[in-house]
């Protein structure tokens, strides 16, 4: 079962969208020196489809994006909420953050238009930094990835 802790509009998350992130709770990959280490814990309340509508009534003229922050404990239902999601809202982008190093091979990538992968690594930075280990993905027209992780990295000089 999913839990999700709050839910908020974003800017920086997913480039060029205004995205409502809900943030996902029993995360199972304890990073070291996540910056939100209290979504390890069991809390928050179940997402459902009922619940995820819920969310985005509150903002459906505003955002253009949902990104799921999260749900690495139960993949298959993250791409199930997705795959409805897009159904449901066929204008909005739907995303993925995701601590693993790969999306599971049960989960299908192309009910995602951005999937975010890999654990957070201190030494090695976020998104923003060069030497990221993370990676962010976005669907091409034709249904393959490319990596767009250097989009979120400021050129300086």
């Amino acid at each position: 079962m999913l839990k999700y802790l709050n839910a908020d509009i974003v800017f920086q998350e997913i480039p060029n969208e205004t995205t409502l992130a809900i943030n996902l709770t029993k995360c199972p990959c304890h990073c070291p020196g996540c910056h939100s280490p209290w979504l390890w814990q069991d809390i928050g309340e179940e997402l459902t489809e009922k619940s995820l509508c819920g969310l985005i009534g509150g903002y459906e003229s505003s955002i253009t994006c949902v990104c799921f922050m999260g749900g690495d404990s139960a993949p298959e239902e993250v791409e199930a909420l997705a795959t409805d999601l897009k159904q449901r809202y066929p204008n909005y982008k739907v995303a993925w953050y995701s601590g693993r190093q790969h999306v599971p091979g049960n989960v299908n990538k192309q009910a995602f238009d951005y999937i975010k992968l890999g654990p957070y690594n201190a030494h090695l930075g976020p998104l923003t930094s060069a030497g990221t280990n993370q990676r962010m993905l976005k669907k091409q027209q034709d249904g393959t990835f490319v990596d767009i992780t250097t989009v979120f990295q400021k050129k300086i000089g």
